[in-house]
């Protein structure tokens, strides 16, 4: 249940076209659900904007499929992230419509009734070997209802692609910038833009780049003002927070 939907269940209440008794029932599983395995937290939508997100690399795929079930029955969008091509079948056959499986990204989405509006969000990636992440990114964000825009293959080595797409980059209201290697790209956005950027290191690059923490390191270190840092690899994480501050502007 989302804000809007407890408006609405408190007028039926007032006006008495719900009783208080079927109000209680539909408010029961605030503020979670028990499943036994997991304790879904049903009232995330309320405090957040948007459900609980269901982590899928390490559960099985029948918990992903139940606690996906029982966040669906909000009528908000659902993500399970991170989820094995071995597992999709299993979530494809609970949801047979109104879902979509996105194999670069690794999400496997279930589409909400409910329309969730936000702002505009760039994300931008070095190389094509970051687009995994930078898919994540994009397709959170955009499940939370904000306008992403994909800008691939545009990292430091050729300049001049960035260059060309400062009016893009200019117009967004937050920025997710992606990249491994030496995590450059994030600097370069910021001294561009007067937009938030939100740098997200990838585990891509040679030997020293020790799986990200070079780019990591980097980031964390950058001299653009405008540039924050998240986990490496956590393209989720940095969509998530684009699409609130887009949200927000709005």
């Amino acid at each position: 249940m989302d804000e809007a939907a407890l408006r609405t269940l408190l007028r039926r209440v007032s006006t008495r076209r719900t009783s208080i008794s079927d109000a209680l029932a539909e408010l029961k599983d605030l503020p979670f659900a028990e499943l036994g395995f997991a304790t879904v937290d049903t009232h995330r939508a309320l405090r957040l904007g948007f459900p609980e997100v269901v982590l899928g690399q390490w559960k099985t795929a029948e918990h992903c499929k139940a606690i996906a079930l029982k966040l669906s029955t909000t009528g908000l969008p659902v993500l399970v992230t991170r989820l094995q091509p071995e597992k999709v079948s299993v979530l494809a056959d609970a949801f047979p419509r109104g879902a979509t499986w996105h194999a670069t990204a690794r999400i496997f989405e279930v589409h909400g009734k409910k329309k969730l509006k936000g702002g505009d969000v760039a994300v931008v990636c070095a190389g094509t070997s970051d687009l995994a992440v930078a898919e994540e990114a994009a397709v959170t964000a955009r499940a939370m209802g904000a306008n992403v825009q994909l800008i691939n293959d545009v990292g430091v080595a050729g300049i001049h692609r960035l260059l060309k797409r400062r009016k893009d980059l200019a117009k967004a209201d937050a920025i997710v910038a992606v990249a491994g290697m030496e995590g450059a790209l994030p600097t370069a956005v910021g001294g561009l833009v007067g937009v938030p950027v939100i740098a997200v290191p990838t585990s891509v690059g040679y030997g020293t780049s020790f799986d990200g923490i070079a780019a990591l390191l980097g980031m964390m270190t950058s001299c653009s003002s405008n540039v924050s840092v998240v986990n490496i690899d956590n393209g989720f994480g940095a969509g998530f927070q684009a699409a609130l501050i887009s949200r927000r502007k709005r």
